[in-house]
């Protein structure tokens, strides 16, 4: 029966969140149980396109990432895939009604990590985190909303601003890996063989700006969500404040994460915030 198959589908999808992101894991697992699993769907195919294009060395990208395009089309095609990754993604998208163009957009965005190592303007830099990020963010309030357009258009800013804090966030936490293994650097006009404390201080402060304008949109999201998008928000601001710590000199050197213990201890006091109606 295919249920038994869409159920493997999902376990998948949940077993690549938990093995890859301990703090995305985390979050979900804060979500209502009626929109975890398909948060779960949308990470796993995201995460499957990010891992082909940065660490799938020994195999050729290209012609694995042109697989996954054709694959993907097909199932969103059919309604079907016997990639179960897939099969479990598609279910979702067509559940919410998830709309093309932003999975378009992701892919493009992937397929910019098989030829592109530098962006040099702030449009590229802005093209680039919209596909691989914001994206990401609005499919997944698409499922908060449970594909209410009027509620997706009112708080979409809020989730593309949240989705551009985190992948900058990420740049720069990653910037040792993506600048010395995979030869990429997407911050423009920054030279990061020589990074100092104002060029870092800006990052931060763009980033700051877009963590403050995506937080108001978490006060608004539907309450089966609001705590799990709330708790990733909370455990972000925390590494970009131990990245704020570490001299820009070393950024480039060493690879900032938030300790287990501390994800439970935020975990916790995130909680204690919400229970008490402190996020609004």
């Amino acid at each position: 029966m295919k249920s038994i198959f869409d159920n493997i589908s999902n376990s998948t999808s949940k077993s690549i969140t938990k093995a890859y992101s301990t703090s995305f894991s985390l979050a979900t697992k804060m979500l209502h149980k009626s929109i975890r699993q398909d948060i779960y769907n949308i990470y796993g195919f995201v995460r499957l396109a990010d891992e082909i294009v940065d660490s799938f060395h020994e195999y050729d990208k290209v012609i694995l990432f042109d697989r996954l395009k054709k694959d993907l089309d097909l199932a969103l095609k059919e309604k079907i895939s016997i990639n179960p990754i897939l099969n479990a993604f598609q279910n979702t998208v067509h559940t919410y009604g998830i709309e093309r163009h932003l999975i378009d957009s992701f892919m493009k965005s992937m397929e910019l990590d098989l030829s592109k190592n530098v962006y040099s303007t702030e449009n590229e830099y802005k093209e680039y985190i919209y596909g691989s990020a914001d994206v990401v963010g609005l499919m997944c309030l698409q499922v908060f909303v449970k594909g209410d357009a009027s509620k997706f258009n009112d708080l979409k800013d809020g989730a593309m601003h949240l989705g551009s804090a985190f992948q900058k966030i990420n740049f720069l936490r990653d910037l040792k890996e993506d600048y010395d293994d995979l030869n990429r650097t997407y911050f423009p006009n920054t030279n990061l063989d020589a990074l100092d404390e104002t060029s870092k201080r800006k990052i931060i402060l763009d980033i700051e700006s877009d963590l403050n304008k995506g937080y108001q949109g978490i006060v608004n999201l539907p309450v089966e969500a609001k705590f799990g998008v709330y708790m990733a928000y909370r455990y972000y601001k925390r590494l970009l404040k131990k990245l704020n710590k570490v001299p820009a000199i070393e950024i480039k050197n060493t690879r900032i994460r938030v300790a287990n213990h501390k994800k439970i201890y935020l975990l916790t006091r995130s909680y204690v915030k919400y229970q008490l109606n402190l996020v609004n």
